[in-house]
């Protein structure tokens, strides 16, 4: 269906109010209608990568039709969807919109932050924890091998405890680096008592919050924490190639500093080239903001994305995050009951409210074949699978997935 230009012009304006939606009444869980994956499997599956709602893909679908149309009646369509989404991120985790950049990743959210601290060549020593990601925990192995001192936590009763962080971190500690919740078996730090640790010794906190932002509830004032990062493409519900940085603001250009350079971090640039420029001595002049953004973004971002997360992101803010952890909290339980029984022992700590919960299992390969052909979708690797309900899953999910396993 072709798009008239009074429906572009509608839909950009529309765009400031999507936040309205959170004054409305909250949806019922489990929200099944929304999502078109509860008619083609069981998943189980959603800190792999969640399926993105109906409601998101339209809103994809106006993005792709703006942009087949060739944009000329709403120039300023990807520019409004940028900033809504930055905008509900920013009040999803309490911070401000100043204090947000766009990134591509996670991963390289941390990059940045380490580069920006001036590691490795700055000494001192970086804490983090086995149950880190996978990917962090090489990037602070290579780093390692370039000179800087690592200090790498290993988990007790698969729990990362405080007074063993707090063993680790010491007067030269720069930077303290761990994930929220862990991708390996859904362990949640005490952020804020993590923060305490680090600021008392002059370190700053970096979290990984891929596998909590959308499902845990966040607060970067409460918490104290530095930095954090998360792409959108799990319980954000987005897509990947987009994601956000979270700097606490009286840390930019001071504790930490621009080591990316692009256009996104320019206020003004003035050419002195063209035949009609105002005269200058150099080829351009430009300025620099000073936000998270002006130090932090490089280059384009992903749009589609964008646009499904001014869909997502509000979605999330309607129904409340402390609603959806307690939506999924008797699920959790009947797996911690019932898994034990059918021979598999767990992985995650028993008090553990993340939306991750991780068994040790033998025979895995055989348990993957027969879960793909009953169209049940758990995380399953070589000696342990990893379970992790969402908002559109109910009791019947779950008790589908114990009957196969039992």
């Amino acid at each position: 269906m072709k798009t008239t230009r009074r429906q572009w012009a509608t839909a950009v304006g529309a765009l400031p109010l999507a936040g309205a939606q959170g004054q409305s009444a909250a949806p019922r869980l489990p929200l099944k209608a929304e999502f078109a994956v509860t008619g083609a499997e069981t998943c189980l599956n959603n800190a792999r990568w969640h399926p993105i709602s109906t409601g998101a893909a339209r809103a994809v679908r106006d993005y792709l039709d703006y942009k087949a149309s060739g944009g000329g009646a709403a120039p300023d369509y990807g520019g409004s969807i940028q900033r809504r989404a930055k905008a509900l991120f920013a009040g999803l985790i309490n911070a401000r919109p100043s204090e947000i950049a766009f990134i591509p990743s996670t991963l390289a959210g941390e990059n940045l932050v380490v580069s920006g601290l001036g590691l490795p060549t700055a000494g001192g020593n970086v804490v983090t924890d086995a149950l880190h990601f996978e990917g962090s925990l090489y990037l602070y192995g290579a780093m390692e091998r370039q000179g800087l001192e690592v200090r790498t936590v290993r988990p007790r009763e698969w729990r990362i405890r405080l007074e063993d962080v707090e063993k680790a971190v010491d007067r030269n500690t720069r930077l303290v680096a761990i994930s929220q919740v862990s991708m390996l078996n859904g362990f949640e730090h005490d952020l804020k008592a993590v923060c305490e640790i680090a600021h008392a010794r002059g370190a700053v906190v970096f979290a990984d919050v891929v596998q909590a932002a959308g499902a845990t509830p966040i607060d970067v004032r409460a918490s104290g924490v530095d930095f954090c990062a998360c792409s959108s493409y799990k319980w954000l519900m987005g897509d990947m190639g987009l994601g956000f940085l979270y700097v606490r603001e009286e840390l930019l250009g001071r504790v930490i500093r621009r080591s990316q350079y692009g256009y996104r971090q320019l206020s003004k640039m003035d050419y002195h080239l063209f035949p009609y420029d105002p005269p200058g001595g150099s080829i351009f002049e430009w300025e620099q903001t000073h936000d998270a953004a002006g130090h932090f973004e490089v280059g384009t971002i992903s749009n589609t994305t964008a646009a499904c997360l001014t869909y997502s992101l509000a979605l999330i803010q309607r129904i409340g995050v402390e609603r959806i952890v307690e939506h999924r909290r008797p699920m959790l339980a009947r797996l911690r009951e019932q898994m034990p029984r059918l021979g598999f022992t767990p992985l995650t700590p028993p008090d553990s409210q993340s939306p991750i919960i991780a068994f040790a299992a033998k025979d895995t390969a055989r348990l993957e074949k027969r879960l793909r052909a009953a169209k049940v979708d758990i995380a399953v690797y070589p000696g342990r699978i990893r379970i992790s309900p969402s908002i559109y899953n109910d009791m019947a999910d779950v008790d589908r997935l114990l009957s196969l396993l039992g």
